[in-house]
């Protein structure tokens, strides 16, 4: 399988597979929305279009980087989402790197969203698809987040099938600048526990896929079994999967 990694702003072309890493901490928190019990989480391009979203659906929940701010319901923290109730609920999304790389590659023909909690069923969706190159977009750090590379990596590594010791690249992540700002408050809308949380590898038994639906790019949990959905000329439609697994 061909691998490159790229930052965000190096997306000159659509990729034909495209997975894109955030791990402190936009898709770890995505993963834990999944696992409290949310059925999709809309991806936003502003915190406007995130408002927006939200407005006049009283089932949707908004979901920001930073101290908390007026119509928005969660910031973007695992540790303060993991006792939320998110059963039925649609996330609407919008961070500062995560939320950006996926839209960049929202019409490629495959697009995961990723973090190491769920680095090996990642790894295993991509096994299968393993004639096509697969592109990981770094998103934070304007592509030179250590942290984001290093899961990046990893992930590629065991989709190729290799037997691979996460210890380093989990060491690689534990010592990154975002993990620094985190364990420090620097970053306001976090907790001390986001650090632990974000490097806990595969916590969660699903991969997470993103498509258009309806002209907005969609996150939904993906356990085995079925290929997600395609439309024409390899546009994805609908759900990703209906599944229980990441309740």
């Amino acid at each position: 399988m061909d691998t490159r990694f790229i930052g965000t702003a190096e997306v000159a072309e659509t990729p034909s597979v495209a997975v894109v890493v955030d791990v402190m901490r936009a898709f770890t928190v995505a993963a834990w929305a999944f696992a409290r019990g949310a059925e999709k989480i809309v991806l936003a391009g502003s915190l406007d279009e995130a408002l927006a979203l939200k407005a006049g659906h009283p089932d949707r929940v908004a979901l920001k980087d930073g101290p908390p701010a007026p119509g928005f319901d969660l910031v973007n923290s695992p540790a303060l989402l993991r006792s939320a109730d998110l059963a039925g609920r649609t996330v609407v999304q919008k961070t500062t790197a995560g939320t950006v790389g996926a839209l960049a590659v929202k019409d490629a023909s495959l697009v995961l969203c990723a973090a190491f909690v769920v680095a090996e069923a990642t790894a295993r969706l991509l096994r299968t698809r393993a004639s096509d190159g697969v592109t990981f977009v770094v998103t934070g750090e304007d592509g030179r987040a250590d942290e984001d590379l290093a899961c990046a990596q990893y992930i590629a590594r065991r989709a190729a099938g290799a037997g691979t010791d996460a210890a380093g690249y989990l060491g690689r992540a534990a010592g990154s600048r975002a993990a620094a700002e985190l364990a420090e408050g620097v970053r306001q809308g976090s907790h001390p526990d986001d650090v632990a949380l974000c490097l806990e590898l595969d916590r969660f038994p699903f991969a997470m896929v993103a498509s258009l639906e309806d002209s907005l790019m969609v996150l939904r949990p993906y356990a085995g079994g079925v290929r997600p959905p395609r439309g024409p000329a390899g546009a994805r439609t609908g759900r990703a999967a209906d599944l229980s697994g990441g309740r």
